[in-house]
């Protein structure tokens, strides 16, 4: 029986070639999840500035790519909210019942703002404003949480100081409703879903790119 033996050369120039290929591909899929999580937060961004909930509800969205510095095949990308509750929730667009089983209180035009703009409750409008605020119930429609004063020129009940009562209203402050069913308003899903359908474009883009 003869014997053969096999020895491998392998090309220094071959080695090199398949190291530079490596980084390569760790350029192209770091810079396509980059690219990717960058589109993705300008998609959902956008979105929420074109469903009238203000800019600063919009910049609560933030990505990061990771590793945060160099580069991996296993690179990826993140997109999230700093204020994920109230995004969450014009994503879904939820059903939201009292949690105490009684009503939702919500604010007429006449209630005015909280403090720092945000909704004001029953108990912080009658603390603010020096009116009690009376039930009236209602069968037909949302009862109401009225109160009597007069209307300032922003259109909000403030203590009348007429004694005569002249321009004292019954103003309704408050809206009473079991639940309340939020409209959908966005859909980030679509935008995630062509955020990733484009990752494998881009890698061969930047690979390409990278070669020339």
């Amino acid at each position: 029986m003869t014997a053969m033996k096999l020895k491998l050369d392998i090309d220094p120039d071959i080695v090199a070639m398949m190291a530079a290929e490596v980084a390569a591909g760790e350029r192209a899929v770091t810079a396509a999840m980059r690219e990717a999580g960058t589109g993705l937060k300008t998609a959902w961004r956008t979105q929420i500035t074109d469903a009238g909930l203000g800019r600063r509800l919009a910049n609560s969205i933030r990505n990061q790519t990771f590793p945060r510095s160099g580069e991996s095949l296993d690179a990826a990308a993140l997109v999230w909210s700093k204020a994920p509750a109230i995004v969450g929730a014009h994503d879904t667009g939820p059903l939201i019942r009292s949690k105490n089983g009684f009503y939702l209180a919500i604010p007429t035009e006449a209630a005015g703002r909280g403090l720092r703009g945000r909704r004001i409750t029953p108990g912080e409008w009658e603390r603010r404003r020096g009116l009690r605020l009376r039930f009236v119930y209602r069968r037909t429609g949302p009862s109401l949480l009225v109160a009597e004063g007069r209307l300032n020129t922003k259109g909000q009940a403030v203590v009348s100081r007429s004694k005569t009562g002249r321009g004292k209203v019954t103003a309704p402050i408050f809206l009473l409703v079991p639940q309340v069913k939020l409209p959908k308003r966005l859909d980030l899903d679509r935008d995630a879903e062509r955020a990733l359908d484009s990752v494998p474009g881009l890698i061969v883009a930047n690979w390409v790119d990278g070669r020339l």
